[in-house]
């Protein structure tokens, strides 16, 4: 068997990290087994569905890495879902019904008062046919096979189809709900494993039979937790946080993909700077039930350490021309994102503005600027000139080092001076204890 995942979204908006962890998921299972990975446009909703969301995942995806071996549409599939539409019907397996949503709300209504479930009732095979209203149509499920599956996370899964409706599978309109065009679909394109949330459960215990009457064997089923805010429910920002957020926040996709493939495991999260030593770690049995914790400032720590660990060459193109290899090595421990590099480029070689100096501090930056013009600037040029001021003022620790970070970069912290001071032209660095 071919392992083979798909990612099926549906193009009504952006990907939020709650459909990037799925499609991570998936794409990390087919890597991992040698397998494919498709990605399956479920733009059955002609209204809402739109090409600029389409171009947007597509987009995403890539951003992330997440290449894909395959994609369907299934806008280019209804000949399919009529033929085997028409397959479930000729078995008795699929059947019209006349209720409007308003009839179906007060019989809901009426059978949770009694206290009983609000299960569809089916309607007698003679019961009368309404003129003149098209019917929505309903699959029927089997009551005497009792619906049973082992998930790759929740362990032994038990429904009974008695406790559960006939679900809708068409509307009156002639268009597709989600659950049997998704069947079909896994079914036509031969996949084998199927990793989504929790929220899907009931529809798989549904689905399970559609497979069964299709006479289709299902995939392996793997319903991860749904992801959670720091406050430890389901947040809205969650589900508005999408790729061009974090994006202007200057997260790299790497950091994302580090964070989302452990998020919810045992596993630790590590801050790799490729998803390759990733695939091979995914196993389902690492999964917890509880609840995934996503939260913000993590995925900024871990984009931090990763960013502390580019090479010059893996992010020279998205540098000013002004940071090469040297410098960016001395500012790349002081940088939360790539971006942040800019803001060095007047330190280095200025215009830089600099707040005038304590009344204390200015018997230091003076001895400083006595003194820089003999350092020699090829050599350690910041320990010949604090060694150089420490002898002519007695100044030392703070009182000596931080008045010349001040005069020198404009900032109270930053990289070692030690690092950074060859950086910045001699001249430069004159003028700036001068004129402080």
């Amino acid at each position: 068997m071919t392992v083979t995942t798909r990612f099926a979204p549906s193009p009504t908006g952006n990907l939020h990290v709650g459909n990037v962890r799925t499609a991570l998921h998936n794409w990390m299972w087919a890597r991992k087994h040698g397998g494919r990975f498709l990605l399956r446009i479920d733009d059955t909703d002609r209204e809402r569905s739109k090409e600029e969301y389409v171009e947007g995942i597509r987009a995403d995806l890539a951003w992330l890495g997440l290449d894909s071996d395959g994609e369907e549409r299934q806008s280019a599939r209804f000949a399919l879902y009529e033929a085997e539409f028409a397959r479930l019907k000729a078995a008795g397996r699929v059947y019209a019904c006349y209720e409007t949503p308003e009839e179906l709300d007060i019989r809901r209504k009426v059978l949770l008062s009694r206290g009983l479930p609000p299960v569809y009732e089916r309607k007698p095979a003679d019961a009368p046919v309404p003129e003149g209203v098209a019917p929505h149509w309903r699959f029927r499920l089997d009551h005497d096979a009792p619906i049973v599956w082992t998930d790759m996370i929740r362990g032994d899964q038990h429904f009974d189809p008695k406790s559960m409706s006939d679900p809708v599978v068409r509307r009156a309109d002639g268009s597709w709900l989600y659950l049997l065009p998704s069947v079909i679909d896994d079914i036509a394109m031969d996949i084998s494993h199927v990793v989504r949330g929790e929220d899907h459960v009931s529809n798989t215990a549904t689905q399970m039979q559609m497979f069964a009457a299709l006479g289709a064997a299902p995939p392996a089923f793997a319903h991860e937790a749904l992801l959670v805010g720091t406050e430890g429910k389901l947040s809205k920002r969650l589900g508005s946080l999408g790729m061009d957020a974090l994006r202007e926040q200057g997260i790299e996709p790497v950091a994302l993909v580090a964070l989302l493939a452990r998020l919810g495991t045992s596993d630790p999260v590590e801050p790799v700077t490729d998803a390759a030593p990733l695939v091979g770690t995914i196993d389902f049995a690492h999964f917890g039930r509880a609840p995934a914790r996503f939260d913000e400032a993590e995925l900024a720590l871990v984009n931090q350490k990763i960013v502390h660990q580019l090479d010059h060459a893996a992010v020279a193109d998205r540098l000013p021309a002004a940071i090469d290899a040297p410098r960016w090595h001395a500012i790349r421990p002081n940088l939360m994102t790539i971006a942040e590099a800019a803001d060095w480029v007047p330190v280095f070689d200025g215009p830089l503005t600099v707040a005038p100096a304590d009344e204390a501090d200015r018997p230091v930056l003076a001895a400083a600027a006595a003194a820089a013009p003999a350092v020699d600037w090829g050599a350690d040029p910041w320990h010949a000139l604090t060694n150089a001021v420490k002898d002519a003022t007695g100044a030392k620790g703070r009182a000596l080092f931080l008045p010349l970070r001040r005069a020198l970069t404009g900032r109270d912290h930053g990289p070692d001076m030690g690092e950074l001071l060859p950086l910045i032209a001699k001249d430069q660095a004159i003028a700036r204890l001068s004129a402080t």
